[in-house]
């Protein structure tokens, strides 16, 4: 079943305790201490430690939300792909998200999605995603943030009201393989979205959208996570009543 954790997908790890001082000077992008929240699960996925947020059944952001790092919420198939649900428990909407536990910086992060992300329910967000604060994030998102004429998908660098720091668009797609991508260097980010598992559109029509930003916003390569997380936006339940999911077939960083 979906929800078995098989030893093939993932690893499943009980930690009785992180607990991790700030960061030395010195450290590299690929020398930074594991993702310093106190948790209960780590799963591997595409090759790499991810640890599953749990909000302890407190609301926090974004949303605000509750999340959970239930079996039913995050977990990896035996064919090793990624599936985030936002599930109902006692009344209650429960999120999910995981964070990569050590910091890549500047790279290529590329996602091979596997699901129908442009039928999300319209209070639905599908983020992909790098963080470091509010002002240190570069977004990839899937949502019609609660106006069904909307379009459904944006790429974003925070802060994403200032001018010239975001690009919406449609993902206008009849399938659910895509890819997307942004490619972080730093003076300027690429992005990408394509129909298909590919990261050579053969030719224009598998071309989502594409977006070159250069703007003031480029983030530092510090410490910050990359994360993918599944959430109600401004914590309101999906309008269809019904549990949302988003799969990720793998992630590629190079």
């Amino acid at each position: 079943m979906k929800k078995t954790l098989r030893t093939s997908g993932i690893k499943l790890l009980v930690l009785i305790t992180l607990t991790f001082s700030g960061c030395s000077e010195g450290h590299t992008a690929n020398d930074t201490p594991p993702e310093p929240e106190s948790q209960t699960r780590i799963i591997e996925f595409s090759g790499y430690e991810w640890v599953v947020r749990n909000s302890n059944n407190e609301t926090v952001g974004p949303g605000p939300n509750y999340f959970s790092d239930s079996e039913e919420n995050v977990w990896v198939d035996d064919k090793g792909r990624l599936h985030l649900k936002i599930v109902q428990q006692g009344g209650i909407w429960y999120c999910s998200a995981i964070s990569l536990r050590r910091s890549l910086g500047y790279n290529k992060y590329v996602f091979y999605v596997g699901s129908r992300v442009d039928q999300l329910d319209q209070n639905v967000v599908g983020g992909l995603f790098t963080y470091m604060n509010d002002y240190e994030e570069i977004d990839i998102e899937f949502s019609r943030w609660s106006d069904p004429d909307n379009q459904d998908a944006q790429f974003a660098v925070q802060p994403s009201h200032e001018s010239g720091n975001k690009t919406r668009f449609d993902l206008a797609i009849t399938d659910s393989l895509t890819t997307h991508y942004f490619d972080w260097q730093p003076d300027k980010i690429d992005f990408a979205s394509y129909r298909g598992h590919t990261l050579e559109p053969a030719d224009s029509s598998a071309i989502i959208s594409s977006w070159n930003y250069t703007g003031n916003s480029v983030p530092p390569d510090s410490e910050e996570r990359l994360k993918i997380n599944l959430w109600l936006f401004r914590g309101r339940m999906p309008s269809n009543l019904q549990e949302q999911e988003m799969i990720i077939d793998r992630v590629e960083i190079y």
